[in-house]
């Protein structure tokens, strides 16, 4: 990307102005916010439902701009960009491709979608380890390694380059979810044979709108589990046996959008796309260790904060004083997006004193 682009990145009030989030709001990575744009899309668009202006085909041009700009993000050919509603079944493809008895390496405390998918046959060997030894683990016995680029409950950022790096060296494929990480931390997908995100998160998309990136050399290793009339580079010539359209592309494991969905998305992340996704991450993260250093706790340098609260106490005084968190796995967890301030910390640790 030449220097001009990446100065015609928005920063982070820009982007934020776009967003009426309500002040301590510190529940990203649960749910995010729609911004103004989408929810007007939105609105728009049922009011044209309901007044039977809309036809199907419509819709190609909103879901071909919501693929281009997640495809811009996260740095891939749209070529690559496969869509679905949610992240397992699209990890299913991947599940579906690996051969019997392959065995699947995944952390601990991996969030369900990246695993389950793989125990749905019972024709997979699922091997778990600590996240800190995945890229040990890695053996010539691997078929696959999966993980969150972010982990879900915790926030921890995983260091992916020594995981790549042993897959590679054994000859296993990587699957990578980025929904913790996509629209907060930069991220390339190129670097992983497969990537799975739901966008309602950190891209703040309408829920039924998900990612699968697959490199082209890995195409032939998945199987469309999935398949449908919108698995094709051309739909439109494949609604009716016997007529298949072909497809040289990710699109063969696309299946059919939601259509109300990507008219949000399509508004959501095309303003992630054009934003400055490492100042956005500076922002998130520096907030989170502002939080860190009021808390006393170590300084995390992420954007996803969590401690232990067993009895969920302290959550129950963050919601008490209009704060909005969650609480996974007997943590509390607080996350910081692009419409969060000092404000937020502040207001955060006079709940907790």
């Amino acid at each position: 990307m030449s220097a001009n682009l990446k100065s015609a990145k928005s920063g982070v009030s820009e982007l934020a102005a776009h967003f009426d989030a309500p002040s301590g709001y510190l529940a990203a990575a649960s749910n995010g916010i729609l911004p103004r744009a989408a929810v007007t899309a939105m609105i728009a668009d049922l009011e044209r439902c309901g007044r039977g202006q809309v036809a199907p085909a419509d819709y190609d041009p909103v879901v071909a701009g919501t693929r281009a700009s997640y495809a811009e993000l996260v740095g891939v050919p749209s070529e690559w960009v496969a869509i679905g509603s949610v992240t397992s079944t699209l990890v299913a493809n991947v599940a579906a491709g690996l051969p019997e008895g392959g065995e699947v390496l995944v952390g601990d405390t991996e969030f369900n979608s990246v695993v389950l998918p793989f125990l749905a046959a019972a024709r997979l060997n699922v091997r778990t380890v600590p996240l800190a030894d995945l890229a040990t683990a890695i053996t010539a016995e691997t078929a696959l390694v999966a993980f969150s680029l972010v982990q879900s409950a915790t926030g921890e950022v995983i260091a992916a380059e020594p995981i790549r790096a042993a897959a590679r060296r054994h000859g296993a494929l990587t699957l990578v979810d980025l929904t913790q990480a996509a629209g907060v931390l930069p991220v390339q997908a190129a670097d992983f044979d497969f990537t799975v995100c739901h966008s309602y998160k950190w891209l703040c998309t309408p829920r039924g709108v998900a990612f699968l990136t697959v490199r082209p050399e890995a195409i032939s290793r998945l199987v469309p589990v999935s398949a449908g009339w919108y698995s094709a580079d051309d739909p439109w010539r494949n609604c009716y046996w016997p007529e298949r359209a072909p497809a040289a592309t990710a699109r063969s494991f696309d299946t059919a959008p939601a259509w109300q969905a990507f008219v949000g998305a399509e508004k959501s992340i095309g303003l992630f796309a054009s934003a400055d996704t490492a100042a956005l991450w500076a922002h998130a993260s520096a907030l989170g260790d502002q939080l860190c250093r009021g808390l006393g706790l170590p300084e995390q340098h992420r954007a996803i904060i969590s401690w232990p609260d067993p009895e969920h106490r302290q959550l129950a005084r963050l919601t008490a004083a209009g704060l909005r968190a969650s609480g996974p796995m007997g943590l509390i967890r607080v996350a910081f997006h692009v419409w969060n301030t000092e404000a937020d910390v502040e207001a955060a640790l006079a709940a907790l004193a």
